[in-house]
């Protein structure tokens, strides 16, 4: 009888099996493109570790928690690399979420000091300013795309939260129009079966080229600005300017462009598309969104809302948690081994590429019984003891677990308590929407009809 991800492997019995399906030449490549997350859940149940192949060359994914947890707490043997980084480093450059170990510490502790409690301690009131600016321009009974419109709040709350000026309304659309073209085009490269075939113009790669410098441009200008103004604005990119260290070591503006595309790009995406799929499901779920409501009801009638957090939005944070168990951001996370080690039981050479997929593991019926159901209550605090240790990272773990888990929690959860204390919205389709894994685990468009609570 097979050992379950639940178990502890004996000393020496890890399980170490080969991907099926595999083709001359491409490899594993076809089933990575056309359905990636079936493909690699499908994997986590073929051994503790899997060899797959990829235009020739090979990489091991590891899928039991035991092994995960240990790649994660050693970034030093396991570090940053591999396809997908070398593909965002067109966008993020070399920066918190990008760079290698021998830059991390030195970024960690100069970034940080931007996100401590007094500096984010006005940000719950950004978050339900620009979310009830949105849902103001809807109509009883009109449609919207939830998707989008999710977009459209996300930007504009990382946009003030980054820029506390006037400064910010200038820039949202731009960062809304450019930024899901230039994520869509780096995962495109990532999976072509060449890299030959991003070179080819064509009208795919000019937009792509065009969005990029045109982020590119509106960053090195509002960093500009800021140096010319030295005014502390109290927001995170005055923060990165001011940032020093004991010893006087201080962010290059290189740098401080690098963060700044990396928050932008988290506090955006991540946060919408987690948003987008918790309406999706609510929509579906109204057992669940009663709940929900009830609980933001609570919320907007306390005394200063826009002053209270999450820790106020207990149902609301375990509606959050499983949206990020079935959708995490971070599905596909690859390392480069810096040194001869073993993982596994299996030798691996220095240069290397491993990875985990949090998606396939937050979808094993040995770690979540009914894995595909969406179940807010699998994280009341009784039954969260039953989740086995390292099975529920969607933000990561160890030192390089992402800087902004808390801040992506907070706003999620508020803005989602915000539209619920006044709408609810319907899916104008019946059929599910399907998961579309590109950076995250995304989705098309989500029409649905708002219907203002009564």
């Amino acid at each position: 009888m097979p050992r379950t991800q639940t178990q502890p492997a004996p000393p020496g019995q890890w399980s170490v099996a080969q991907a099926p399906g595999g083709l001359p030449l491409l490899g594993h490549l076809l089933p990575m493109r056309r359905r990636p997350l079936e493909f690699l859940t499908s994997l986590q149940y073929e051994g503790d570790l899997v060899r797959l192949n990829m235009k020739g060359q090979p990489l091991y994914m590891a899928c039991h928690p035991e092994l995960i947890d240990q790649m994660l707490k050693d970034p030093r043997t396991f570090d940053r690399g591999g396809p997908f980084y070398e593909k965002t480093q067109l966008l993020m450059g070399n920066s918190l979420g990008n760079c290698p170990y021998a830059d991390h510490r030195r970024q960690r502790r100069l970034v940080q000091p931007s996100f401590r409690r007094e500096r984010i301690a006005s940000y719950p009131a950004v978050i339900r300013e620009e979310t009830e600016a949105e849902t103001a321009t809807w109509h009883p009974g009109g449609t919207i795309d939830a998707n989008a419109r999710m977009h459209a709040i996300t930007a504009r709350i990382g946009a003030r939260v980054l820029l506390s000026t006037d400064m910010a309304r200038d820039h949202v659309d731009q960062i809304v129009r450019c930024l899901p073209i230039v994520l869509k085009g780096i995962y495109r490269r990532m999976v072509a079966p060449i890299d030959l075939v991003h070179r080819i113009p064509s009208p795919e790669r000019r937009g792509f080229e065009s969005a990029l410098e045109e982020l590119r441009v509106l960053i090195d200008t509002v960093i500009r600005d800021y140096r010319e103004a030295g005014v502390d604005h109290g927001d995170l990119l005055s923060g990165l300017l001011a940032a020093r260290y004991e010893d006087g070591d201080r962010l290059a503006d290189q740098e401080i462009h690098d963060q700044v595309m990396n928050f932008l790009t988290a506090s955006t995406e991540t946060t919408a598309t987690a948003l987008a799929w918790a309406l999706q499901l609510l929509g579906r779920h109204p057992e669940y969104e009663r709940r929900l409501q009830e609980e933001a009801d609570a919320f907007m009638a306390l005394d200063g809302p826009a002053g209270h957090g999450p820790g106020d939005l207990p149902y609301t944070g375990r509606v959050v948690t499983e949206v990020l168990r079935l959708y995490p951001p971070g599905w596909f996370v690859t390392r480069v081994v810096s040194t001869d080690t073993e993982l596994g039981g299996q030798s691996l050479p220095a240069g290397t590429v491993v990875f985990y997929s949090s998606y396939a593991l937050h979808h094993h019926r040995d770690l979540f019984p009914d894995p595909e159901r969406f179940d807010p209550d699998r994280w009341t605090p009784e039954r969260v003891k039953e989740v086995p240790k390292g099975a529920m990272i969607p933000f990561g773990s160890g030192s390089r677990k992402c800087i902004g888990d808390d801040y992506a929690m907070a706003e999620t959860s508020i803005a989602l308590a915000t539209i619920a204390s006044r709408w609810q919205l319907r899916p104008t389709s019946v059929t599910p929407v399907r998961p579309t894994p590109r950076a995250l685990v995304g989705m098309g468009a989500l029409p649905v009809v708002t219907q203002p609570r009564g």
